[in-house]
């Protein structure tokens, strides 16, 4: 075999010689040079303790991964919580629906008394309309109380010409209603061109006026009342003339709600 040096070895004199020739380098392992040493250490011994870089950056990668799975725990709770109020409240509202079987009243314009157009004076206009609605509550569970804060205008075109309040009071079940509500306006300045329509229509008898009626109200099943919704009523209304003895030629409503 071949001779290892160790350190602390004197080298071989130049008179000995060794008989034996030098075995051939192993392919597998390498040889160390001379003057070193060999250590071999089990593979589980060296990654047990990990160096102080490497153990800071592992904790902070834990407590990273730690707080990432905390947070998706958290988003998924509270995205159940609402899928769960949504599908309560909607079985509420089924259940609602069903048991009340609610219906929309219906609205119209049935009589309008028109003063105040004097449409051959220059001066400002002080129109007044005397508007009669019909409310008609059809449903067998459900009242209506109609609140303050009511809102109904008049125009022709796009100019305002008066406006008012329904009264407050409560509609009951199946229950229709005639309210009259007085609608005045004062300096209203007409352009040539507007007068000059509202003469040619007059003439024809077929004055076209839109009402706009805003209604907050209270909807009452049994004894639970909602919050105010606002009932909105739009229509359009053709008169035969501008006077007190006006009749209603033709008339349109829609009707539309605001939960909110």
């Amino acid at each position: 075999m071949a001779e290892r040096i160790h350190p602390g070895d004197s080298p071989p004199s130049s008179g000995e010689h060794s008989n034996s020739k030098p075995a051939p380098p192993s392919s597998d392992k390498p040889i160390p040079q001379p003057g070193t040493y060999v250590v071999q250490i089990p593979k589980d011994q060296v990654y047990r303790v990990p160096p102080p870089d490497n153990s800071r950056r592992y904790a902070h990668l834990s407590k990273s991964k730690s707080s990432r799975s905390t947070c998706c725990r958290c988003c998924c709770c509270l995205l159940t919580t609402i899928l769960s109020l949504l599908l309560a409240a909607a079985i509420a509202a089924a259940v609602i629906y069903f048991v009340l079987k609610p219906e929309a009243p219906n609205y119209s314009v049935e009589s309008v008394a028109i003063k105040g157009f004097n449409l051959t004076s220059p001066s400002p206009l002080s129109p007044e309309f005397d508007v009669t609605v019909r409310a008609d509550n059809g449903n067998d569970k459900i009242g209506i109380y109609y609140k303050k804060g009511s809102s109904v205008n008049v125009y022709y075109q796009d100019i305002n010409l008066c406006n008012g309040a329904l009264p407050v009071f409560y509609q009951p079940t199946n229950n229709v209603t005639l309210f009259k509500t007085a609608l005045k306006g004062s300096g209203i300045e007409l352009t040539a061109a507007s007068l000059r329509s509202i003469s040619n229509d007059q003439n024809k008898g077929t004055v076209p006026f839109t009402l706009k009626l805003r209604a907050p109200v209270k909807i009452k099943a049994g004894s639970v009342k909602t919050w105010k919704i606002t009932v909105k009523v739009t229509c359009k209304i053709t008169v035969d003339k501008l006077t007190a003895s006006s009749k209603i030629v033709s008339k349109d409503c829609d009707y539309g709600v605001d939960l909110w």
